[in-house]
């Protein structure tokens, strides 16, 4: 059986923007705003190297909230996948849950089965890619990730990212550290 890596997008592999209508950091509205953090290449090579799957799980609700076209935030994915393919990474998997519960848009603006907490998109890809739970990990910066992995039977990091403080007081990781280098260092004691 494969494992595998399920990785948070922004607050973990891009930066957080702020949002001055919210007071609040969120990920991107526009291609322009998608920056990644130093060194993201590199360790994304390193799980690979070790035999890790990769999948992208991302609750994107700014379309369900009215904040950003759907048409942007598509470019942005189509941006984020051109950039790391150029540079010889590839994803097995992108999940994007576009939805949100207390959204503006009434077709995007439900209580979904795919938004983290839920662990809908980590359980799909167990079923399609044969994946070995118990040694696959979750790596995210709040606790709807940690949660997610929790309920999908996988190890969970947690990135304490200084942005998203508020959004992870009740996460109970299995570790926690500051960043992707770091959680990367962590996995590789259990190969």
């Amino acid at each position: 059986m494969k494992k595998a890596i399920f990785l948070d997008r922004d607050g973990v592999l891009t930066k957080l923007v702020y949002n001055h209508a919210t007071n609040e950091y969120e990920s991107p509205h526009y291609k322009k705003d998608l920056k990644f953090y130093p060194g993201i290449l590199k360790f994304l090579m390193k799980l690979k190297a070790m035999g890790y799957l990769l999948f992208l799980v991302s609750n994107q609700p700014s379309y369900a909230k009215g904040k950003a076209s759907l048409k942007n935030i598509k470019a942005i994915h189509k941006k984020f996948h051109i950039y790391l393919c150029s540079h010889g990474i590839t994803f097995n998997k992108y999940y994007y849950c576009y939805h949100h519960p207390q959204g503006s848009i009434p077709r995007y603006s439900f209580d979904c089965k795919c938004r983290k907490p839920k662990p809908l998109f980590l359980l799909k890809a167990k079923e399609q890619h044969k994946l070995d739970m118990d040694n696959s990990w979750v790596i995210g910066d709040r606790d709807s990730d940690i949660e997610c992995g929790k309920r999908a039977g996988v190890r969970t990091i947690l990135i304490k990212g200084k942005q998203t403080r508020q959004k992870r007081e009740n996460a109970h990781p299995d570790f926690s550290t500051d960043n992707l280098r770091n959680a990367v260092n962590i996995i590789s004691r259990f190969k």
